[in-house]
């Protein structure tokens, strides 16, 4: 057995568990409906999902050997499937917090929860497609030397899904670079109309910033070279590589939940509720505001 193989189970189980508490906070908990909410939990269903994979695809290769032509391609699916609604998910999120700040006085009448609902739905069954491709023929099984570092993708397949990835990347750093435009101009008109609470819109805007960074830093280190990696290489290269690389990229599921749930005040609130009975007395009661991004 592969200590990597091993790694990746134990990571996915790792990604499973703690993406299964935030759903059940957030399908326990009433008054976490808004739409923010609901992306928040398509993206840990996702990286759940991605979790079960990885412990399916650890399954199919061990304890079921040989494994199946069949359960090879579900459990690459699935992956496909996974990882892909996660990065939408993500790509969701971004679009949310864009618009809550660029139509702030409109967006909670338009975002209503039915419209955030058909939106996250067509996502999925646009992933869900694309996880069943490989068990629609879109594999390497019959040509092996056709096959990629993502087996059992071909190279074609496998390049079109890292300039996908790629694309959506610079769509999301596009979208955070007018979201920091807009979170600078919103805190220096609220400063100028009421100089007592500019300190506090300081304080808010560079905390701001900084989630900012943390996300974007965060998935660029797990993805950009995983992506690129895709692009130049192929099944002929050591899977040392691909596996120091693929590692890091799971990786960010597990890091998700901290950055976009657990972060968030009113999660933190349930989690305490939940596992305690209480609230700390140092937990903030500050409401959020627009540079709060």
């Amino acid at each position: 057995v592969s200590p990597w193989d091993i790694a990746l189970c134990a990571t996915g189980t790792a990604v499973a568990g703690e993406n299964a508490l935030v759903l059940a906070v957030l399908f326990y908990t009433p008054s976490l409906r808004a739409p923010m909410f609901l992306l928040i939990g398509s993206l840990a269903l996702a990286d759940l999902l991605a979790g079960l994979g990885l412990v399916a695809n650890f399954a199919v290769r061990y304890p079921l050997r040989p494994p199946s032509e069949a359960a090879e391609l579900a459990a690459a699916g699935l992956l496909l499937a996974a990882f892909s609604a996660s990065v939408c998910s993500l790509l969701a999120i971004t679009v949310d917090r864009y618009l809550s700040l660029y139509n702030a006085l409109t967006y909670h009448s338009e975002r209503t929860l039915g419209f955030t609902c058909a939106m996250v739905l067509l996502m999925w069954l646009l992933c869900l497609g694309v996880g069943l491709l490989p068990l629609l023929g879109w594999n390497c099984l019959r040509d092996q030397s056709s096959c990629s570092i993502l087996r059992p993708v071909t190279k074609d397949n496998a390049a079109v899904l890292a300039v996908t990835f790629l694309l959506l990347f610079a769509l999301m750093m596009q979208l955070y670079l007018q979201i920091c435009k807009i979170a600078f101009r919103h805190a220096q008109q609220i400063a100028v109309q009421h100089q007592f609470i500019a300190t506090a819109q300081a304080t808010s805007t560079r905390k701001g910033l900084s989630t900012l960074s943390l996300i974007l830093g965060t998935f660029a280190l797990c993805w950009i070279p995983f992506a690129i990696y895709s692009l130049v290489a192929d099944s002929s290269y050591p899977a040392v590589y691909t596996y120091s690389l693929a590692l890091p990229a799971t990786c960010n599921s597990l890091i998700n939940p901290i950055i976009y749930a657990f972060r968030n005040p009113d999660i933190q609130k349930s989690l305490w509720l939940a596992c305690c009975g209480c609230i700390p007395s140092t937990f903030s009661s500050r409401p959020r505001t627009s540079s709060d991004v």
